[in-house]
C-alpha cells in the first residue's frame, strides 16, 4: 500500500489543474493565447478563484502545458524505443514516429509547431531525448557530429518545417514524407544512403492503445 493516499481534496485539485491544462492546450492548438483568464476557465469548467490555486498568470498555466503535452509525448517515444539497441535507430524511430502523429494527433501537433524554435533547447519534452540519442549514437560510433547544438538546430527545423507542411498539404502521405525527411537526416549526421534507407524501412510499433 502506498504510504499517502491522496485525499479527496487533493484528487480534486489534481482534476482541476488538469482541465486547466488541456483548455490551455486546445487553446494554444487555436492559435489563440491571447485571451482572458475567465475564457481558460470557463473552457476548462472551472471557477476563477481555482486558476490562482494552481498559477500564478496565464503565461506560467501556457508554460505547464507545453511542458505536459512534451513530456506525455517524449515518454510515449521512450516507451516506444525501450527494446532498441542501436541508438541510431532510437533516433530515426522517434523522428518518424513523431512526424506520424501530426496527422492521427493534430491538437498535440499544434501545440509544438506554436512554440516552434524556442522548443529545440527546451530541458522538457522532446529536444533533450533528441540530443541524448544523438550523442549517444556519437558515442557509438554511429553518427559523426561536430557540434551537437547544430545538429539539434537542423533536426528541430526538419521537424517543425515537416510539421507545417503535413497540416497544410493534407494531400501529401505523412509516412513516406516523414521517413524521406528521417533518411536525409540520418545522412547527415553520418550513416550511408544505403544504411540510413535500410534504417528508415524498418517496420515502426502501432501507435494505437499508446499514450500521446
Amino acid at each position: 500500500m502506498p504510504e499517502h493516499a491522496p485525499s479527496r481534496l487533493e484528487r480534486r485539485k489534481a482534476r482541476t489543474r488538469a482541465a486547466l491544462i488541456q483548455a490551455a492546450q486546445a487553446l494554444i492548438a487555436e492559435g489563440r493565447t491571447a485571451v482572458p483568464i475567465l475564457e481558460i476557465t470557463q473552457a476548462a469548467d472551472v471557477g476563477m478563484g481555482s486558476f490562482y490555486n494552481h498559477f500564478e498568470t496565464k503565461e506560467q498555466l501556457f508554460q505547464a502545458a507545453v511542458e505536459a503535452a512534451l513530456d506525455a509525448h517524449g515518454a510515449m517515444l521512450d516507451e516506444l524505443t525501450t527494446d532498441l539497441d542501436d541508438p541510431a535507430q532510437v533516433f530515426a524511430q522517434s523522428f518518424r514516429l513523431t512526424g506520424r502523429l501530426h496527422r492521427r494527433h493534430p491538437e498535440l501537433s499544434k501545440v509544438l509547431l506554436h512554440y516552434g524554435l524556442e522548443l529545440a533547447d527546451s530541458e522538457t519534452g522532446l529536444a533533450p531525448r533528441a540530443r541524448r540519442d544523438i550523442e549517444a549514437a556519437v558515442r557509438a560510433g554511429r553518427f559523426t557530429v561536430r557540434d551537437t547544438e547544430l545538429a539539434m538546430l537542423t533536426v528541430a527545423g526538419a521537424a517543425l518545417g515537416l510539421g507545417r507542411l503535413l497540416h497544410s498539404r493534407p494531400d501529401r502521405d505523412d509516412a513516406s514524407a516523414t521517413d524521406q525527411v528521417a533518411e536525409d537526416l540520418l545522412r547527415m549526421l553520418g550513416l550511408t544512403a544505403a544504411e540510413a534507407r535500410e534504417v528508415c524501412s524498418r517496420p515502426l510499433p502501432a501507435l494505437d492503445g499508446t499514450a500521446a
